[in-house]
């Protein structure tokens, strides 16, 4: 008992500062250098429409600078700028001093000393650099350690905790690579490997197949880098008619298959598994759940078939609710490092959590639009997006059209191609749901015809075909 009792305070003191990570870099100097500051801003005074170009391009903004005095120095030179390059350094002075700022920069002297600190602007582009390195890592303390003392202070809610560490994270970070403006030379190079292969092809496909013959020769496959959006109303097949395209570019009937990944925010990955064995092996899947197949006939062997094709497929699935913009494409980044992606599949649009969900819907749908977009430049890959319709069309028993997408203009611009799926005019319009036959509208494509084809629909095994009269 003596032992236990001597224990217990070593057991329950305070945690001391050498052991508290938020209060570790108490009394440290956070990274910067006032000489590379200096250099770049005497680089700015000796060059200043060429090397401010370099530093606007690079996104350094005043906050990149540490040293006050440096601080306030760049401020004023980008306003400079921004009225009438170059700016000399007798205007900077008496701007600063108007401002009556001069004296809080250490006076004319200071300026001095800072223009005349480098004699040439040779090494601007590694004194860029060399403040956005050190300037990154000053906000990525401050975030982590505000993350720390955030974790102290935890009171409930941790999905939603999480989510707001990882955007104060990605806040940070998701503007360190830039792409300045290249000459067309590369461009024009890898325009003619596609020009070449499309000769040699003689009208085959360049992009990743959709299954369907009549749908592929309006678009020649889904293209990489390209945001697809598939719409309809609700009931009309959407799901149905992704699985298609998943299998389709996961299991070709001829060549190798490539990595899909799909993001289900409506429906279970089991459920979405039914969904692909029924329609791959053919099998009705109400008599499926009727119990009315027998136990070792032909259905149960077709069945066993594609489940041993899908298991050695790279299909992926992510059925997680609730997600947002940023935790898809960090989940969709994750896989491709693991595995190199060929088509993302996203079920749907609207079912995507707002990274801020008090700014107006217009505005988040923008947000999820411009982000699933920038998924498909980024990994270089085809996005399927699913979204839906707004009621309009059936209000006016007519064709949808691009403004009946729902709720946001944007997603009719961040797309590359737009898919609509309706049922056909001289359907029963009894039901409202997917027919025997489906017409697909071409509505938009950047690079190709638009137009109208029509779909078999398999209702039984929920499957679309090549339409057959």
């Amino acid at each position: 008992m003596a032992d236990l009792a001597s224990a217990s305070p070593a057991v329950r003191r305070p945690r001391d500062a050498g052991t508290d990570p938020a209060r570790a870099f108490a009394g440290r100097n956070p990274p910067f250098s006032a000489e590379a500051e200096e250099y770049l801003l005497s680089c700015c005074l000796l060059d200043g429409s060429d090397t401010i170009a370099k530093c606007l391009e690079k996104r350094i903004s005043p906050a990149s600078f540490h040293v006050p005095a440096n601080r306030i120095i760049y401020e004023k030179l980008l306003e400079l700028y921004q009225k009438a390059p170059p700016v000399a350094i007798e205007v900077l002075a008496e701007e600063l001093k108007t401002a009556r700022l001069l004296d809080e920069i250490g006076g004319f002297a200071y300026l001095m000393q800072v223009s005349g600190r480098i004699p040439t602007t040779a090494q601007a582009d590694y004194f860029i650099e060399k403040v956005r390195e050190l300037h990154l890592l000053r906000e990525l303390i401050k975030v982590s350690t505000s993350a720390v003392e955030q974790c102290y202070s935890y009171q409930g809610g941790l999905e939603e905790f999480i989510d707001k560490l990882e955007q104060e994270i990605f806040a940070v970070t998701q503007d360190r690579i830039t792409d300045g403006a290249q000459q067309i030379k590369a461009a024009t190079h890898e325009a003619m490997n596609v020009i070449t292969k499309m000769m040699m092809k003689k009208g085959e496909l360049t992009g990743v197949t959709s299954g369907f013959k009549d749908l592929d020769q309006y678009t020649f496959g889904f293209q990489r880098q390209e945001m697809i959006v598939l719409a309809a109303r609700p009931s009309m097949g959407k799901t149905s008619l992704a699985l298609n395209f998943a299998e389709a570019a996961a299991m070709p009937r001829k060549g190798p298959g490539i990595t899909t990944l799909i993001f289900s925010l409506e429906m279970g990955s089991s459920q979405l598994a039914l969904r692909m064995l029924c329609a791959r092996a053919r099998v009705n899947m109400k008599l499926l759940r009727d119990g009315l197949l027998s136990k070792n006939g032909e259905e149960q062997q077709r069945l066993l078939t594609a489940a041993d094709e899908f298991s050695k497929s790279a299909i992926y699935i992510d059925d997680s609710s609730h997600l947002t913009i940023m935790e898809l494409r960090a989940k969709a980044r994750r896989l491709s490092a693991r595995q190199k992606l060929g088509f993302i599949i996203v079920d749907y649009l609207q079912l995507l959590s707002p990274t801020d969900p008090r700014v107006p819907r217009e505005q988040q749908v923008a947000e999820i639009s411009r982000g699933l977009k920038a998924l498909a430049k980024e990994l270089d890959v085809p996005v399927l997006v699913l979204s839906q319709l707004n009621r309009a069309s059936e209000k006016e028993n007519r064709t949808p059209k691009l403004s009946d997408l729902r709720e946001s203009g944007s997603i009719e611009q961040d797309a590359d191609v737009v898919l609509m799926l309706a049922r056909p005019r001289d359907a029963d319009e009894k039901f409202q749901v997917a027919a025997d036959s489906a017409e697909l509208i071409v509505a938009k494509q950047r690079n190709g015809p638009v137009g109208e084809l029509k779909l078999t629909f398999l209702r039984d095994i929920t499957r679309f075909e090549n339409y057959t009269q």
